[in-house]
């Protein structure tokens, strides 16, 4: 495998379109942006159980309950096989679609169909029962309109910014997805390319970030990189540097307010003690972790620890107030980075002194 190469968050150079290699189309010529209509034909679940509850006695009838063999037993048995035929006849709908290629993706790939239906439905048990994850300030976040949310990285494996995913798509009370900003090494690696895709990820540069801002779309990034989640356990909830200010030359342009977003127990989950920088050059990777775990007992090295997480969205930094040409002022970027980088810092630093226990 190649040497991984890091494309810089405010790297402006000129690339061609890579959307045009993901997309799916349909029957139609073209397929219509993702958010311009009802992605399918899906039915909504049935709301179970409704049916199944007796109504509270009158003055006239008795407090006996109800025989099981009766009406109501009767129109619970009818309410559960006709939500099991729905769900069925929604699931072979779906099946039929994705089989005839009748779905449809944006420039970037993104699948909002996979990604409600099925990959949200993978990551939903690793985000509840596993990482037991709370989520505060999601209200931070803007209802509507482009957004960037700036958190920071760790846990030598990538797994927080994909909980940081799930918490916007579940809990934002105007239903809201995020779009991630994935570093070169996410799109050279099989299979993790195409999940990428379809989850809405692109690659971490200014290019791909403003088309997605002015498109109102939230976009999500992690600017300490590869820094963020290879730093020994000794550094956990360190921030590192958060580079050039790119994001900020960004959300300047755009006029999108900047949402600081820190994690607490990422830093757990693969205690890395050791980097064994041979590997790593040989496999192409900007590190090769050595956990108390991994590669000792190998596979069963790689499972996570169950870890409890808290994810917590500060309040947005507006940036519409300033000149267009404020973009381009370095003093401003180093202001703005440097008040966002303190503000998650000082965040993780009260979310640590709150926290009980790493697991609890």
């Amino acid at each position: 495998m190649a040497d991984a190469k890091v494309i810089p968050f405010d790297d402006d150079r000129s690339r061609g379109s890579r959307g045009a290699g993901n997309r799916r189309r349909g029957s139609s010529a073209e397929s219509a942006p993702v958010g311009d209509g009802p992605v399918g034909d899906v039915q909504p679940l049935p709301v179970r159980g409704a049916a199944a509850q007796d109504p509270a006695p009158g003055p006239d009838e008795s407090a006996e309950p109800r025989s099981a063999v009766g009406d109501g037993g009767d129109q619970d048995g009818g309410d559960q096989d006709g939500g099991l035929e729905r769900r069925v006849a929604a699931g072979l709908s779906f099946l039929r679609r994705r089989l005839t290629g009748d779905y449809e993706v944006d420039d970037f790939g993104y699948d909002a169909e996979l990604t409600d239906q099925v990959l949200m439905s993978l990551l939903r048990p690793v985000y509840e029962k596993y990482f037991r994850v709370e989520v505060k300030g999601v209200e931070n976040i803007p209802a509507e309109g482009g957004a960037l949310i700036v958190a920071n990285h760790s846990g030598t494996l990538p797994l927080d910014g994909l909980m940081m995913q799930v918490a916007v798509h579940d809990h934002h009370p105007a239903d809201r997805h995020l779009r991630l900003l994935a570093a070169d090494l996410v799109f050279v690696l099989p299979v993790v390319n195409e999940l990428a895709r379809k989850l809405g990820h692109t690659l971490a540069c200014a290019e791909d970030a403003e088309r997605l801002l002015a498109q109102g779309e939230l976009v999500g990034v992690m600017p300490e990189g590869f820094k963020g989640i290879g730093k020994p356990f000794g550094e956990r909830y360190k921030l590192q540097r958060f580079g050039r200010g790119g994001f900020v030359s960004t959300a300047l342009r755009q006029g999108a307010p900047i949402v600081p977003c820190s994690i607490v127990g990422a830093e757990e989950i693969y205690p890395m003690i050791g980097n064994s920088k041979t590997l790593a050059r040989l496999l192409g990777f900007p590190y090769f972790p050595l956990t108390p775990t991994f590669p000792w007992l190998g596979p069963l090295g790689a499972v996570p620890l169950p870890t409890k997480w808290t994810i917590q969205f500060g309040e947005p930094i507006p940036t519409d107030g300033y000149a267009p040409e404020a973009a381009e002022d370095p003093v401003l970027m180093f202001n703005l980075t440097d008040q966002v980088r303190e503000q998650i810092q000082h965040t993780l630093y009260k979310l640590l002194v709150q926290r009980r226990s790493v697991f609890f």
